[in-house]
């Protein structure tokens, strides 16, 4: 099956990019192109692709705000990642926060936004590499902030099962559930159940939030 994907950007141009390099994989679909934030929310629910990738600057309304609303629309096989220029601290934590799992740089290379395309749609979480750097780095607030949170991690983390545990640090990795399933050789169903544990238990909303867990508590 394709992977459905909305792309919302106001400069044309940009948009006939992105277009262009999804259209390289035959398994990806650009089905709606937006140019404001509001558009973006309205053809999300009209065409309920399986990826929002959505720019943050835009007109009407910002793709943070798009990205949020669409991830409460009641459209859950909907994933929500960012394609910006920005890399700032403030627009990253808003990202996460709002259950985006993807976090992409229009400066990276054209593999790096079909990877992260195809991580998001499947389960997964994807960041650009700079991206990566201040999620599990700037983020904690320094080595001593990331030192009592690995604290508060830790003892988080050994509420869970040894499973869950496993399961966990393969998420940390950016794992979708296929590759999880595959990695333990477990059914996928099985593996979706563990996440959802997972998730209820550490009392976060979303896999990017735990797999930051994962990071702090040193299970990757």
């Amino acid at each position: 099956m394709s992977i459905r994907v909305l792309v919302a950007d106001d400069e044309a141009m940009v948009r006939a990019g992105v277009r262009a390099i999804l259209g390289a994989d035959p398994s990806v679909e650009v089905v709606a192109e937006a140019a404001d934030g509001r558009q973006a929310v309205e053809l999300a629910r009209a065409h309920r692709p399986d990826v929002a990738l959505l720019d943050i600057r835009m007109p009407r309304l910002d793709g943070l705000t798009a990205g949020e609303e669409i991830l409460c629309a009641g459209l859950p096989g909907t994933a929500v990642a960012i394609l910006t220029t920005f890399a700032e601290d403030a627009y990253i934590a808003r990202a996460l926060s709002g259950g985006a799992t993807g976090f992409l740089l229009k400066s990276g290379d054209p593999h790096e936004l079909l990877a992260g395309v195809r991580a998001v749609a499947e389960g997964g979480a994807f960041f650009s590499p700079k991206v990566a750097h201040h999620v599990l780095t700037e983020l904690g607030g320094g080595a001593g902030g990331r030192l009592s949170r690995g604290a508060r991690a830790r003892a988080r983390t050994d509420e869970l099962t040894a499973r869950e545990r496993e399961v966990l640090a393969l998420v940390g990795q950016g794992l979708s559930n296929a590759e999880i399933a595959r990695r333990l050789h477990l059914v996928e169903g099985t593996v979706k159940g563990h996440v959802s544990a997972i998730l209820e238990r550490l009392q976060v909303g979303n896999r990017v939030q735990a797999a930051i867990v994962a990071y702090e508590s040193g299970l990757v």
